[in-house]
């Protein structure tokens, strides 16, 4: 491999590195909740594949309402306590999905308005 090919690989590379926030945690709800959908669908056959999936959108959750009550959010004061609010269901019905096997659907529900959310406000900039 030549300089010039090199050093044109390592600019692409760093031109697709640089991503918004917005954009980053879009792509990990989308991730986690096709890891739900997938996990819900083969049903009590996998309920590791489950349990690991409630795993990870409850400690995405936890992130998103840790971030919402810091201090420092510029985030209107409403929309944060909604986040946290979501953040406190979220974790309560993974314990009845868990533990009573009620139907992880409201889980994905909930993600999915919120990708919806970031997608319309992040084509209104």
């Amino acid at each position: 491999m030549n300089a010039t090919l090199r050093a044109h690989n390592a600019y692409r590379q760093d031109a697709q590195a640089v991503r918004t926030h917005r954009s980053v945690e879009y792509d990990a709800i989308a991730r986690i909740t096709h890891a739900l959908k997938t996990a819900m669908q083969r049903g009590k056959a996998d309920f590791p594949e489950l349990a690991s999936a409630i795993h990870d959108n409850r400690r995405l959750w936890t992130i998103l309402a840790t971030d919402a009550a810091d201090a420092g959010n510029a985030l209107p004061e409403m929309l944060r306590a909604r986040i946290v609010y979501l953040a406190e269901f979220t974790h309560q019905y993974s314990s009845r999905v868990l533990n009573d096997g009620a139907n992880a659907a409201p889980l994905i529900e909930v993600n999915t308005a919120i990708l919806r959310g970031l997608r319309d406000q992040g084509s209104n900039q």
